[in-house]
């Protein structure tokens, strides 16, 4: 592993920002990286931060960030585990992100993905809401690009997390925004070392007597330029199918069994919790109805990848 970038004080707060927009294509997007780190630059009443970009080898174009952002640690990884695999997947990201963290040096820990854009006082609040001794505060993600798909992928991904999010304990927390406390992610490190998993992690933080809340001032907009309706419904099923092998984890054959019976069903089980969610929060309802047909499809695909994980679970060798 190697290190590039300044190394200034010591930080506060160390932010990992994730490269993700390689799910279903070699080479990722690097105009989403240079978006978000621009919006870190941005920040304002921001403690001493160190920004941390983890890498795989195989990833072009990096030098040029490089140059643009010479005060963030670009962290290459050489693990073949941290490489996109051949027709897409999302574990190589997890495994960048344990590694983001495990070179951080900060007090806190945030956690960022390369479509965010963070609001300017995004650090400062987080660590206000960290004098609560929480092992982990998660914020509100919007979406920054009105536009039917975009919405769609919007409220597949996040739609838990529109404004106005329920302030205060939560069981969950998205990676692509939040912020732990060091030492609380010390205390389960078995569970992101080699690969974090939020579901794993935050689980273990919360069976440990941790507790994690959500602010909704702790904004983040996805901002996803380059959105096609194909690359979307490859990325649903994809990640569903990596969800299905991180719950796999969590599970046993009896309940693995009884959702790969039900995967069929997913879809207007999903549909209609996120439109419920959108309907008691008011903010992006006209939107969500906007993008109903293309949230129909996602789900799908989705649920699709989903059951496909949940019957891999159950072969020879699966959970017990």
């Amino acid at each position: 592993m190697g290190d590039g970038g300044s190394v200034g004080p010591h930080p506060t707060l160390s932010i990992v920002v994730v490269i993700v927009s390689d799910t279903i294509e070699p080479q990722a997007n690097l105009d989403h990286l240079a978006g978000a780190l621009a919006s870190l630059e941005a920040q304002t009443d921001a403690p001493p931060l160190e920004i941390i970009v983890p890498y795989h080898s195989g990833a072009l174009g990096m030098e040029g960030l490089k140059q643009r952002f010479p005060e963030v640690r670009f962290v290459m990884v050489e693990d073949p585990e941290a490489r996109p695999v051949e027709g897409g997947g999302r574990e190589h990201h997890d495994v960048l992100r344990s590694r983001g963290i495990a070179a951080a040096r900060g007090e806190y820990v945030g956690l960022l993905e390369d479509h965010a854009r963070t609001v300017p006082l995004w650090s400062s609040r987080a660590l206000a809401r960290h004098r609560g001794g929480h092992a982990a505060v998660g914020g509100a993600i919007d979406n920054g690009i009105d536009r039917a798909l975009n919405w769609a992928v919007y409220f597949c991904d996040f739609g838990r997390y529109q404004n106005p999010v329920p302030d205060g304990n939560s069981p969950f927390a998205s990676d692509s925004n939040v912020v732990y406390s060091r030492a609380a992610l010390e205390s389960v490190r078995a569970a992101w070392v080699p690969s974090f998993r939020e579901v794993v992690v935050n689980a273990g933080l919360i069976a440990q007597g941790h507790t994690i809340v959500l602010d909704g001032g702790m904004v983040v907009k996805q901002h996803r330029s380059d959105l096609t309706l194909r690359k979307a419904l490859r990325e649903r099923y994809v990640w569903g199918r990596s969800y299905a092998e991180t719950r796999r984890l969590l599970l046993g054959r009896v309940q693995l069994l009884v959702l790969a019976l039900a995967w069929p069903m997913l879809p207007l089980v999903m549909l209609m919790r996120i439109g419920r969610t959108a309907w008691q929060r008011r903010t992006h309802f006209v939107a969500f109805v906007r993008a109903l047909p293309a949230i129909a499809l996602l789900l799908s695909a989705w649920s699709l990848g989903e059951g496909i994980g949940y019957l891999e679970g159950l072969k020879p060798g699966g959970p017990s």
